[in-house]
């Protein structure tokens, strides 16, 4: 089945999930968003079987463009597109409380890019806010795996003052303003010990 991007770019497994010994550097950096991504997922998995939490990442929609139907009763999808999310990576619900958050990660040592978020997410994050529920991004600085939680609270003004100040958060703003999440076992990025600070203060 061929699979392009919004942009008509084909999609190819073999260059965004390879994790293959021998690959050099730059080939690594290319794959470590993947990383974040399945340490979420496995951290989300954690929380479910241990009846902690229910977050699932929310599936990527897919505009089908050809069908082949090799026969009557079975259709096979030959070609494909992303379509562009409307909201952002994951959400589910923790204590009562509905959480969504987006999972970033940038190559950056000294600040972290807001291209990397788009109008939809950041809209998306404020609806939620207006609803009570709690969103938030968490950031992965790759250089040196370090991992922060920023609330969309902090995240937000960010995002909209970019068009005349900074177009990125200073890694410092995020040192002082978000959580550090520091990187375990089981579970490997246990980010609702973050949230529950954040529900003792509301």
């Amino acid at each position: 089945m061929s699979i392009r991007y919004p942009n008509g770019k084909k999609y190819s497994k073999s260059e965004t999930f390879s994790q293959k010994k021998g690959v050099n550097k730059d080939e690594r950096f290319s794959n470590r968003g993947m990383t974040l991504e399945e340490d979420i997922n496995e951290t989300n998995e954690y929380y479910r079987s241990h009846n902690i939490a229910l977050i699932h990442k929310k599936p990527t929609p897919l505009q089908i463009v050809n069908v082949h139907y090799p026969k009557r009763s079975a259709a096979v999808v030959t070609e494909a597109y992303f379509k562009k999310p409307s909201t952002t990576d994951y959400n589910g619900v923790y204590n009562g409380k509905y959480i969504d958050f987006e999972a970033k990660e940038t190559k950056n040592k000294t600040s972290f890019p807001l291209k990397n978020f788009h109008d939809h997410q950041i809209e998306h994050m404020y609806q939620v806010l207006n609803q009570g529920g709690i969103t938030f991004a968490i950031l992965r600085f790759s250089y040196n795996d370090e991992i922060y939680i920023l609330f969309a609270n902090d995240l937000i003004p960010y995002y909209k003052n970019q068009d005349t100040k900074r177009k990125s958060i200073p890694k410092k703003d995020i040192e002082a303003k978000g959580y550090l999440v520091p990187i375990g076992f089981h579970p490997r990025i246990d980010y609702l010990k973050i949230v529950d600070k954040i529900i003792s203060t509301m």
